[in-house]
């Protein structure tokens, strides 16, 4: 999140390749929110994905609206959907994966003996 709102508070993020510049700050979107709705999913044990989602959703309405305040830069909810593809695809890697393993969650990171035997309990 901190690496989203600094990028965010940079007045311009433009790298002078013309139609690359956008497919790439694009990807760049879907990328980051996949990363983010993972990390927030793996802080959750995998078990809350709506939540997931909806802190998501919330934190890129809230990066929208502070861009909307920096020079230079504007939001859109055109990124928020870029952004939604980037946690969609990350839920549908987190679905896939819970179905072949019959577990919560990816099956990273590998859990100790220890603390399997401990949650058995």
């Amino acid at each position: 999140m901190a690496l989203i709102f600094g990028l965010s508070a940079t007045p311009d993020l433009s790298t002078g390749l013309g139609e690359w510049d956008l497919l790439l700050r694009k990807l760049a979107h879907i990328t980051i929110y996949f990363v983010l709705w993972l990390t927030i999913a793996r802080a959750t044990d995998w078990r809350r994905p709506i939540a997931t989602t909806v802190i998501a959703l919330l934190y890129a309405v809230s990066d929208e609206i502070h861009q909307t305040h920096v020079a230079g830069r504007h939001g859109t909810p055109v990124d928020v959907a870029i952004d939604a593809i980037g946690m969609g695809l990350a839920a549908l890697a987190w679905a896939l994966t819970r179905r072949r393993r019959g577990r919560p969650g990816p099956p990273w990171p590998l859990r100790a003996a220890g603390a399997t035997a401990s949650r058995a309990r």
